[in-house]
């Protein structure tokens, strides 16, 4: 592969990184409490009257554990509202339900981790650990709704704040918060048959975690019914430290049949009403209710995602018409950009002109006009204002390292204005057709910082400062690890690829330095920000590392171009990417060409497994955690999206198959990592390239975590596992050991 070299990154010797440390970043310092990266305001929302603001803190004893706070939006201190300790125990047994939710929606905390407001402001509802708290917000007094055996599964209020929906036992549920009475809505689930639950392809891979939604005139729910009878069983052993369980999962894999799903309108009382969906192999990946709740709207993506259909539902009747259809030659990308206005006219999202930008509809599902353009991707629609036409989203316009709130008019549009200041990273909640709101933002010198924000972007007050001054746990080695740098190459069809590189400390322009090459590279993610630099990376600068990501193409938020190089090619042009990445690394004057290595988690894994199976790969050593190592091992939506089906790819499937590739891998190069319980890459990924290396008599290293999921959460077992990359590392680029 030909590549473009841009100059060089500076060979400057940052003056604080010269200077003798005052204190030396450990792992036990960085997983350790309280968090060293500062106190975090988590799930930040406003009241619907807009007055007081609360979020989740996680404990500074036990940053595991999150408790709801609350901050008056006039000032004042914050105070705590719920304090987890009182009401549940870490050391609770969830439902196996409750448990497979929060993988998928990557939730780790305990305690209180969601919550929402009644629409009169006056109360708020907490699941927490499997039952439904209510706070009143005047007296702040807690009151449980619901101790059941079972766990109680996305708890929702009614809108009119006098009932609470919810899933037990794959049933869903409705109770009467006045008088305590609770009422099945559905009928009663269980085996294969779930009620008001999302199936797990829409958690994982659709970005829906509900499966019913309440009118919001109330008085009426949509619900789903699914049916898992055709998914195939997949036996897997569940192994933890001291018990070994037996878990006959219905996961779909690629090629095979999904669960079959359909969609029910019932009025509370009344009969169920079947939603017309049509035929065909088809994924419910969006419903959302008219704001007058007259009509429902639904999304219905065709099973190979190249269809994307926009449906207007009669809920009294279920009849359904098509307003608007999306299509593509490889995948449509899912939104949740989708907003109705009054008159029945939308604002929706697409790829169509080669980027995603939004459009503007009339109610018959005709084009307005397009709202934005540029050679830049919208990410998301954050708040539209009816009243003064302006549309408020996020986006990477100038660069796609940076990320913004920025506000366009969809009557008359211009160019977009900015809200937010330049120079890292912004995530955004907006309230009140833009009149206010909460802002996350870091930099790579700028811890996680939340605060509260007006229209223009004047900040109101702050949520939680987390100010890198004296008091915070980072400061004592704010001075002596230098920033990353940022750069780009070019790839060999002449799209940029962007880079960022942390140089170790005391860097020596003069010296030659290993490399560990940090990646991602699935079209999940991109790794390459301006934000918070994780002090987990730091350890790597601290034992004389220099830490590189590069974003290769298929990773997300660029053009359709960038990001469909993938398309039925796992393992061809991200991998082509990442091994140019490496060679413009051997270039420069300080880099140890011969002691480049990577690592990587999930796609990460698999995208270093396959670049240290490159022949004359430039990786030496790879340390792979929890990698799909085999496509057709993995689920329907994720898979199907970007590699089609095997059936219709087998070529593309066995060329991405690692198990074809090992004759490239070089004996002891590879760090093999798992969770021991993974339900979604599952633990056959890892085994069957244990096996193949085994009957290769290959060397190869092995680290399998019992109990652990698709993460390894805990400090105690995070420490382990860097100690263990360093180690590793150590012994394979320096020769330490």
């Amino acid at each position: 592969m030909s590549t473009t070299m841009m100059t060089p990154p500076a060979l400057a010797q940052n003056s604080a990184v010269a200077q003798a440390p005052a204190s030396v970043l450990t792992p036990e310092r960085v997983f350790a409490d309280p968090d060293i990266s500062g106190p975090k305001a988590v799930g930040a929302k406003l009241s619907p009257d807009g007055t007081l603001l609360t979020f989740l803190k996680p404990k500074a004893k036990d940053a595991r554990i999150q408790d709801l706070w609350a901050v008056d939006t006039q000032g004042g201190e914050p105070f705590l509202l719920i304090d987890a300790d009182s009401l549940s125990s870490v050391d609770k047994e969830l439902s196996e339900a409750e448990k497979a939710r929060r993988e998928r929606m990557r939730v780790s905390a305990r305690g209180v981790v969601d919550y929402n407001w009644s629409g009169d402001s006056k109360s708020i509802l907490v699941p927490l650990d499997g039952d439904i708290y209510m706070v009143d917000r005047a007296t702040k007094a807690v009151k449980r709704i619901t101790a059941t055996e079972g766990d109680e599964v996305d708890a929702k209020l009614s809108p009119a704040g006098d009932a609470v929906a919810y899933v037990r036992d794959q049933t869903l549920y409705v109770r009467d918060l006045k008088t305590g009475q609770e009422t099945a809505v559905s009928p009663q689930g269980g085996d294969l048959i779930t009620y008001g639950a999302a199936e797990f392809i829409a958690q994982e891979e659709l970005d829906r975690h509900s499966g019913f939604w309440w009118n919001p005139k109330g008085g009426q729910i949509a619900y789903q019914k699914t049916d898992e009878t055709g998914v195939k069983i997949a036996e897997r052993i569940e192994i933890g430290g001291e018990e070994v369980k037996v878990i006959h999962q219905r996961y779909p894999f690629a090629g095979t049949p999904n669960a079959v799903v359909e969609l029910y309108v019932k009025s509370l009382g009344g009969e169920p009403v079947t939603v017309e969906l049509g035929g065909g192999d088809f994924y419910l990946a969006r419903v959302n209710w008219a704001a007058d709740g007259k009509a429902l709207y639904v999304q219905k993506l065709s099973r190979d995602q190249k269809r994307l259909d926009l449906m207007k539902v009669d809920p009294a009747t279920g009849a359904a018409t098509i307003v608007l259809t999306d299509t593509s030659d490889t995948w449509v990308e899912l939104h949740n950009d989708f907003k109705l206005l009054a008159d029945g006219s939308f604002i929706w999202s697409s790829e169509r002109d080669g980027n995603k930008h939004f459009y503007f509809y009339g109610s018959d599902g005709k084009l307005i006009r397009q709202v934005t353009k540029g050679d830049w991707a919208a990410d998301k629609l954050s708040d539209l204002n009816e009243k003064t036409g302006e549309l408020f989203f996020e986006a990477a316009i100038a660069t796609p390292i940076e990320h913004h709130l920025y506000k366009v008019s969809y009557k008359s549009p211009g160019e977009p204005v900015a809200l937010t200041r330049a120079g890292g990273w912004w995530s955004t909640t907006v309230s009140g057709g833009g009149k206010a709101f909460i802002g996350g933002y870091s930099n790579p010198l700028t811890p996680p910082q939340t605060a509260l924000y007006d229209g223009t972007g004047k900040r109101l007050r702050w949520i939680e400062e987390n100010a890198l001054d004296a008091k915070h746990p980072y400061f004592p080695f704010k001075d002596q690890y230098s920033a990353p740098e940022f750069g780009t190459i070019q790839s060999a069809d002449n799209q940029t690829l962007h880079w960022s590189m942390l140089k170790p400390v005391g860097f020596d322009p003069a010296k030659k330095y290993p490399v560990i090459v940090s990646i991602y590279g699935g079209p999940a993610s991109a790794t390459v920000k301006k934000t918070w630099v994780a002090p987990s990376n730091r350890l790597f600068q601290e034992a004389g590392y220099i830490v590189f990501s590069l974003d290769n193409r298929g990773t997300p938020g660029r053009s359709v171009k960038f990001g469909r190089a993938i398309y039925k090619q796992f393992g061809g042009p991200d991998i082509d990417d990442q091994v140019a990445g490496a060679n413009w690394l051997k270039t420069l004057p300080y880099v140890d060409g011969d002691k480049i290595g990577m690592m990587g988690w999930s796609q990460g894994g698999f995208v270093t497994l396959m670049a240290l199976t490159v022949k004359d790969t430039p990786f030496i050593a790879g340390a792979a955690g929890a990698p799909p190592t085999q496509w057709a091992l993995y689920d329907t939506a994720y898979t199907e999206r970007y590699m089609s089906t095997p059936q219709d790819n087998p070529a593309g499937y066995a060329a991405s198959d690692a198990l074809n590739r090992l004759d490239n891998l070089q004996p002891g190069a590879l760090l093999l990592m798992h969770g021991m319980a993974d339900d979604n890459v599952q633990l056959s990924n890892t085994t069957r390239v244990m096996l193949e290396l085994q009957k290769r008599s290959v060397p190869f290293e092995l680290m399998l975590y019992p109990g652990e999921r698709h993460g390894v959460r805990g400090n105690d077992k995070n420490l382990q596992r860097f100690r263990l990359y360093l180690d590793f590392f150590g012994r394979k680029l320096k020769g330490e050991g």
